[in-house]
């Protein structure tokens, strides 16, 4: 099957927020197509490693034959799981073996092999099944949810996931349709959601928001961000001190940099999460306002590098539309946490 090149989105941007440096350990928990994962290499070399991270088998196998070299050099450790697993991803590869780790990458995006390959079910350009599974032993497919999800709970997943505004109608359309058949492809599903819809030229097709939520709530995507930013703060907080085994002529500076998490997020509720937390974990107390004295005992853990979200640039949307909706946050360890 002929793959689609995939673009990864705000290169110059993350290299400069993670700031990969030579003999750096770097997790790339969103290995995707492996772009980043490449440029981290390459700005790492000669001996900088990265543990690679997908719950998508199929990603893995075509970064591991792109990559093989850096695979085979013990540069590049390939690892199958969701993220939300980082602290014992970690651990069951050995990745880092006690030594302090540089920086975690998240690209919540979707590569273009994933979003183009019909049979995955994530794109209703062209027809396929159903389905919208990353990782395909997962038990719920975007079919069993909208053939068996109730009108409220379809309704609740377009407006919470998509912020899709015909959220309710939707729901009320497919729930009466399915009684007379089953949805199981994408074309089936993105012709009833723009059925009667008027489209303008260079507008979103009717179904994108919806198709969206459904892709959210298959693959928990979510959930699985909440759990793991708590996972990147500890793994990175070993990262206070030198590295063991300075490289020659790097300087002290260069060796003690705190490490430094960079995520990129393609929705607004996904946004909100990454915001919030590092938020919280930059502040030395989050007790409510009301309270006289801190109870909390909290510490900041994080230093904010991105007080806003930082943005594709308009040549970068223009080359690669898909990159519209990025936005990209960064913070790194606070060294006296």
């Amino acid at each position: 099957m002929e793959h689609t090149q995939h673009v990864s989105v705000m290169m110059d941007e993350v290299l400069e927020y993670l700031q990969p440096v030579p003999g750096g350990l770097y997790i790339d928990g969103t290995l995707g197509g492996g772009g980043h994962t490449a440029a981290i290499l390459e700005r790492s070399a000669p001996d900088g490693k990265v543990l690679g991270i997908d719950t998508d088998q199929l990603a893995l196998d075509r970064v591991g034959a792109r990559l093989v070299e850096f695979v085979e050099s013990g540069r590049l450790i390939l690892a199958h799981g969701n993220f939300s697993d980082l602290a014992q991803i970690v651990k069951q590869t050995g990745f880092g073996a006690g030594h302090p780790l540089q920086g975690v990458l998240l690209d919540l995006g979707f590569s273009s092999d994933q979003m183009d390959t019909p049979e995955r079910g994530f794109s209703f350009g062209a027809d396929g099944p159903l389905d919208m599974r990353l990782d395909q032993s997962l038990p719920l497919t975007a079919a069993d949810i909208v053939n068996g999800a109730s009108e409220q709970e379809l309704a609740d997943i377009f407006w919470r996931y998509g912020d899709e505004s015909r959220s309710r109608q939707l729901a009320r359309r497919i729930v009466h349709m399915r009684t007379q058949s089953e949805f199981t492809h994408t074309a089936q599903l993105a012709a009833l959601m723009a059925a009667g819809v008027p489209r303008k030229p260079g507008a979103i097709h009717p179904a994108t928001r919806a198709f969206q939520a459904l892709r959210i709530a298959v693959n928990h995507e979510l959930e699985s961000l909440e759990k793991v930013m708590p996972q990147i703060v500890d793994i990175l907080e070993g990262d206070k001190k030198p590295l063991q085994g300075e490289i020659e002529n790097q300087s002290a500076t260069e060796t003690s940099r705190a490490g430094r998490m960079v995520i990129i997020s393609f929705h607004s509720l996904e946004d909100r999460i990454v915001k919030e937390f590092t938020r919280r974990e930059a502040k030395d107390c989050i007790c409510p306002p009301r309270l006289p004295v801190c109870m909390c005992g909290h510490k900041a853990r994080l230093h904010i590098l991105t007080n806003k979200p930082v943005v594709p640039g308009e040549l970068e949307i223009e080359q690669n539309p898909r990159a519209r909706s990025a936005k990209l946050r960064a913070a790194e360890i606070a060294i006296n946490s």
